[in-house]
């Protein structure tokens, strides 16, 4: 029955806020406070679920360690770390793997993996990227030729293919992006080698004549294994860094609460009007009840959207590249966005005229006067939330 007195306001708001002026308790807001933090975990849960994140071999927190480290090379080049020309980015470190070698016209060199990972089946990774920089040619030519290999079990079984056009560019770097995996076409294999167990991989780079070489290598990443945000992180539907976990929902409801209520006491005060700050609170709180019904809508429409996946592009943070990654990304929900948009800002209004309709019956004032009010409050309870509540004022 209470229920049903609480959602008068949505349905028969003239009744309702007789009844809440005639009677002010808190109980009816302190249950849609309820309502509100329900509805707002619902949405988060629909969000995270539906929010793919593209998973990395070295982990994200591991940055990109195979190309910080010589250790896990070997090579027939002079190996070093140059700590001046790399990719920056949220993924990538502070240097890149260098390779020098003179009067050859070959160079090779070989990641060890020191735990083999898996290119097959529903857990597998389905590419590997990296960035590769030819720095230093004499005489100056592109290679002729360049090989990659994947090394599965022992040196003798390995995947490779041809990957010279993707990595012929001299003095800038060469983002490759190969995919991997039994359902790539371009591999050819040697002995007996097994997807589901890489242990390594190799890069044959060969030049027409012998040649003084210096090459780099960094941003080595397996990926294209995506996984929920749900799924990756119990905890991250009510962990505080969520923004709509309990605690933090429970928090910005508080503060809606005060500041509407704050304004509703305060600008008819300015209007020459004697206020009284419980019945104007408790007003507050119901008004607030459309936002339970945002975050219903919301819930629904991100239950009806397409998966959101965020790619390696996108999460490595590389400036230029992440702009564009974002795009491609978001452009599968921009009609989703749209609508709740356009709900947000429908929300906002129809707060507006609660409050006018509730300011008009408690102060038996009209019309233009009720919404003038209205409106000033609501005004400044939008911008308050800017500064104190952001996430109040959601897209």
């Amino acid at each position: 029955m209470f229920a049903q007195g609480i959602f008068k306001v949505i349905y028969a708001p003239h009744k309702a806020f007789k009844e809440i002026i005639q009677n002010p308790r808190y109980i009816g807001p302190i249950l849609i406070m309820l309502f509100f933090v329900l509805a707002n975990v619902g949405f988060s849960y629909a969000l995270l679920s539906k929010t793919f994140l593209d998973q990395t071999m070295p982990k994200a927190s591991d940055l990109d360690k195979w190309t910080e480290d010589t250790a896990f090379w070997t090579s027939n080049a002079n190996i070093s770390l140059n700590t001046q020309d790399y990719i920056n980015g949220t993924y990538y470190g502070n240097k890149s793997i260098q390779f020098s070698i003179d009067a050859s016209s070959q160079v090779w060199m070989q990641l060890n993996i020191s735990s083999s990972l898996s290119c097959s089946g529903p857990e597998g990774y389905k590419n590997l990227s990296f960035r590769l920089k030819i720095t230093s040619i004499e005489p100056s030519a592109t290679p002729s030729n360049v090989r990659l290999y994947m090394i599965s079990t022992s040196p003798q079984d390995t995947f490779h293919q041809n990957v010279t056009a993707q990595l012929n560019q001299t003095y800038i770097w060469n983002n490759a992006s190969i995919p991997v995996g039994n359902e790539s076409p371009d591999w050819l294999s040697n002995a007996s080698p097994d997807w589901g167990n890489i242990t390594g991989l190799r890069l044959e780079f060969t030049w027409p004549t012998d040649s003084n070489v210096t090459l780099l290598i960094d941003g080595l990443f397996f990926h294209g294994l995506y996984k929920s945000v749900i799924d990756l992180s119990s905890s991250s539907l009510i962990g505080l860094g969520n923004p709509y976990s309990p605690i933090n929902t429970f928090m910005q409801f508080i503060i809606q609460w005060v500041v509407l209520g704050g304004l509703l006491y305060v600008i008819p005060k300015m209007f020459g009007i004697k206020t009284v700050w419980k019945p104007l609170l408790i007003i507050a709180g119901f008004v607030l009840v459309t936002y339970f019904i945002r975050m219903i809508v919301f819930t629904g429409v991100c239950i009806a959207s397409p998966e959101i996946r965020y790619p390696l592009k996108l999460l490595g943070g590389v400036s230029g590249e992440q702009e564009t990654a974002y795009i491609q990304a978001i452009e599968p929900v921009t009609f989703a966005e749209r609508i709740l948009w356009y709900v947000d800002k429908l929300v906002l209004v129809w707060g507006a005229v609660l409050c006018a309709i509730a300011l008009r019956l408690m102060f038996s004032i009209s019309w233009a006067k009720s919404l003038l009010m209205s409106i000033s409050s609501y005004a400044l309870y939008i911008v308050l939330l800017i500064f104190l509540a952001p996430l109040a004022v959601l897209l």
